[in-house]
């Protein structure tokens, strides 16, 4: 079940391709992550999800196995220590499809993210 190759307009148009329980796991993230961001523009960047405010603020994707979360390098770096039971790499987060996503979690890596793309306007 990787992304599918269709070029997509938006979040919903992407959502609605996946079966019904990654749907809602999807929908869960992209409200978690609106209540963290509720400023930030919904797009679709690169094919997947993407919310900005002032730049490029977070991006998820689901992918066969897992979710992608993609809150860019800082915030894997402030938050490493609470990310150590999932796999990470540059810029991305793998949350495994049979495992609760922690939504905390990624509500405090986007209020993270908001306040490091605000303070870069000043």
């Amino acid at each position: 079940m990787a992304t599918p190759k269709k070029v997509f307009k938006t979040i919903d148009e992407y959502i609605a391709t996946f079966p019904k329980n990654v749907q809602s796991i999807l929908e869960e993230l992209r409200q978690a992550i609106r209540d963290s961001a509720p400023k930030a523009e919904e797009m679709i960047s690169y094919g997947v999800p993407t919310f900005r405010l002032n730049g490029n603020l977070v991006s998820f994707a689901a992918w066969k196995n897992h979710i992608g979360f993609y809150p860019h390098i800082s915030a894997i770096e402030a938050f490493k220590e609470e990310l150590s039971d999932y796999e990470v790499s540059k810029g991305t987060v793998k949350f495994p499809m049979n495992k609760p996503i922690p939504f905390d979690l990624v509500k405090k890596m986007v209020r993270y993210r908001v306040k490091e793309n605000l303070d870069k306007k000043k």
